[in-house]
C-alpha cells in the first residue's frame, strides 16, 4: 500500500495544508519518502463535523455489527503484511520482532473488544419494575443501561507506534463503546500511522457505517491536538506520553464551557522492593532480572523499573555490585526520537550532578542517536528530602534508593507520587513484613506484583493499566483490558418508560 502522506478524513483521504515534517529512518537519521502536513483549521473542522454527524448512527449500531467493524480492522491490519512492520521499524529504531510482537497484541486486543461487545454486559443493562402496591408511595419502574459518551479524540503515543496508536487500546475502546474516533498521529511514525489508519478507514467502509466513524490527522506542532480537545463535539481524550503534555490538554478540557473527561497515562518510575529474605537467597537473580527489565526496548516502555528499594542489610552491597555488572554488558540502544535521546541524556545529567548521588554502573556507551544504560544509588532520606530524584527519566536509567532501616522505608513510600505498578521480591520469610505495606501498595499503584517486573502488560479482563496522579489522570480506570470501554460510556436511566419508547437493548434481556 502506498504512503502518501495523506490525511484521512471520513471515507476520503486529503493532503495537509499545513507545517511540513518528514518520518525519519531513526538508525541512521535520514528522511523516509514523502513530506507530510498538518492539517488545517479547515480540515479540524470537517473531521470534527463527520464525526459528530456519525455519532448518531453508530451508538445505534447493533452489538453484532459493531464485533465485526473491530474484528475487520484486526484483519485489514494483518493484511498489511511485513509492509507495516517494516515501517514501523524504520521510523522507531525498534527491532523487527518487536513490531510483530506488538501488531499481535493491537490485533488481539481488537478481537478481544470485539468479543466482549458481544457479551453486552458493558451496557449494565438493570430493570428494576414498578410496584403500584407499594406504601405509601408507588415504586416507579426503572431501567438502566451505559451509553456511549461522544466522539473521542485519540492521541497516538511515541512508544508504542501500534498498540497505544492509530488502532491502539483507546482506539478500540472508544470504538468498542460505540464512539466515533479522531486520531491526531504522532509525528515520529506518521508512515506507520497512516497505514494503519488505511485499514480502518477500509473497515469502516466495508461495515458500510457511516465514514465519520474514524479520521486520521497528522501535525508538526500542538494546535490540532488542542482544537481537537477545545471543540464541543469531542467528549473524552485518549492520552499517552509525558506530563507535560497530558496536563497541557487537562487544563483545555477544564476551561471548556462544558468540561470532559481526559484519560491521560502521564508518568511513572514503577518501584521495585525487594524484601531482606529475597536479597539474600536470590539477589543476584534478581539483579539480573531487574537490569533485563530496564533495558528492555531501551527503557522506553511506561512499565520500566525506574526505582529499587531496599533495606540496608547483608546482600545489599552484593546486589549493587551484580547490577553493576549486568549493567556494563548492555548495549545501548537506537531511541524512538533524537529529541526523546536529548532528553533522556539531559535526565541523568541532571542525576548525576546530584552530592546525594551517586553512579553504580553504566551499559555500553553508543551513538548520538542511542541510549547509555545507566543506575544510580542514593538514600532513603534524600529521596524523601529532594523531589526531584522521583522524577520519570524516560530510557534506561534507575534509582537505587538505600533505606536506613524498615521505617524509613515505609517514608519513602508514603513520599512517592502515583504509580502504574510497584513490584515486591519476597521470600516466604518476608510474609510477616511485606502484608502490612499490602494496604498503603493499594494506594499507590494500579498494578501490585510478586517476584516478576512490570514490563509486559497482559491485555486482560483483569488487567489494570492505570493509577493514582501523575501516573494517570484517572485512577479509576485503565487504558488496557476489557474495563477500558468503560472510560467511554455514561449511564442513563429510563422511568416509566412505555415498551415503544424503551431502547431496544432492552428487549433482549
Amino acid at each position: 500500500m502506498a504512503i502518501k502522506g495523506e490525511l484521512l478524513i471520513g471515507g476520503e483521504s486529503f493532503s495537509g495544508k499545513g507545517t511540513a515534517f518528514f518520518a525519519i529512518e531513526q538508525t541512521i537519521g535520514n528522511r523516509l519518502g514523502r513530506a507530510f502536513h498538518g492539517a488545517t483549521p479547515d480540515q479540524v473542522e470537517k473531521a470534527l463535523a463527520l464525526s459528530w454527524e456519525a455519532f448518531g448512527t453508530y451508538r445505534e449500531t447493533t452489538l453484532e455489527e459493531r464485533a465485526l467493524f473491530l474484528e475487520r480492522i484486526a484483519e485489514n491490519i494483518l493484511d498489511l503484511g511485513d509492509e507495516l512492520v517494516e515501517r514501523a521499524s524504520a521510523e522507531t529504531g525498534l527491532p523487527k520482532g518487536r513490531i510483530e510482537g506488538e501488531r499481535a497484541r493491537t490485533v488481539g486486543q481488537l478481537k478481544l473488544f470485539a468479543k466482549e461487545v458481544r457479551d453486552g454486559r458493558f451496557q449494565e443493562l438493570r430493570v428494576d419494575p414498578a410496584d403500584p402496591e407499594r406504601k405509601p408511595n408507588a415504586k416507579p419502574d426503572l431501567k438502566l443501561r451505559n451509553i456511549p459518551l461522544g466522539p473521542v479524540a485519540v492521541f497516538g503515543s511515541s512508544n508504542f507506534p501500534l498498540a497505544f496508536s492509530v488502532a491502539g487500546g483507546d482506539t478500540a475502546s472508544a470504538l468498542a463503546a460505540g464512539c466515533p474516533v479522531i486520531v491526531k498521529a504522532h509525528s515520529a511514525h506518521p508512515g506507520t500511522s497512516e497505514l494503519v489508519g488505511r485499514a480502518v478507514q477500509k473497515a469502516v467502509a466495508d461495515s458500510m457505517l457511516a465514514p465519520g466513524v474514524f479520521s486520521l490527522l497528522f501535525d508538526a506542532g500542538f494546535e490540532v491536538g488542542q482544537a481537537l480537545v477545545a471543540d464541543s463535539r469531542v467528549r473524552a481524550v485518549g492520552f499517552t506520553g509525558s506530563r507535560r503534555g497530558g496536563l497541557a490538554l487537562l487544563d483545555i478540557a477544564s476551561r471548556r464551557k462544558q468540561p470532559i473527561p481526559v484519560y491521560a497515562e502521564m508518568s511513572s518510575i514503577n518501584p521495585v522492593i525487594i524484601f531482606p529474605a529475597a536479597l539474600a537467597n536470590r539477589g543476584n537473580e534478581i539483579a539480573k532480572g531487574f537490569i533485563s527489565s530496564l533495558t528492555l526496548g531501551a527503557g522506553q516502555f511506561c512499565t520500566n523499573p525506574g526505582l529499587v528499594l531496599l533495606v540496608e542489610g547483608m546482600g545489599l552491597d552484593e546486589f549493587l555490585s551484580k547490577a553493576a555488572t549486568h549493567i556494563a554488558e548492555a548495549a545501548a540502544q537506537t531511541m524512538l526520537t533524537a529529541g526523546i535521546c536529548d532528553a533522556f541524556r539531559r535526565g541523568t545529567a541532571t542525576l548525576e550532578s546530584k552530592s546525594s548521588v551517586q553512579v553504580v554502573g553504566r551499559g555500553k556507551p553508543g551513538t548520538m542517536i542511542e541510549g547509555q544504560a545507566v543506575l544510580f544509588a542514593t538514600t532513603g532520606s534524600a529521596l524523601i528530602e529532594d523531589a526531584q530524584l522521583q522524577e520519570e527519566i524516560f530510557g534506561a536509567a534507575s534509582l537505587v534508593v538505600r533505606c536506613a532501616n524498615h521505617d524509613e522505608l515505609q517514608r519513602v513510600l508514603t513520599a512517592l507520587e502515583g504509580q502504574l505498578t510497584v513490584a515486591l521480591h519476597i521470600d516466604q520469610d518476608d510474609f510477616e513484613i511485606a502484608k502490612p505495606l499490602i494496604p498503603a501498595l493499594e494506594l499507590l499503584a494500579g498494578r501490585l506484583l510478586v517476584n516478576g517486573f512490570a514490563t509486559g502488560v497482559e491485555v486482560s479482563p483483569a488487567m489494570v493499566h492505570g493509577g493514582p496522579y501523575p501516573a494517570t489522570s484517572d485512577g479509576r480506570s485503565t487504558s488496557v483490558g476489557t474495563m477500558a470501554i468503560y472510560r467511554f460510556l455514561r449511564p442513563v436511566s429510563y422511568q416509566d418508560f412505555p415498551a415503544s419508547l424503551t431502547p431496544s437493548a432492552f428487549n433482549k434481556r
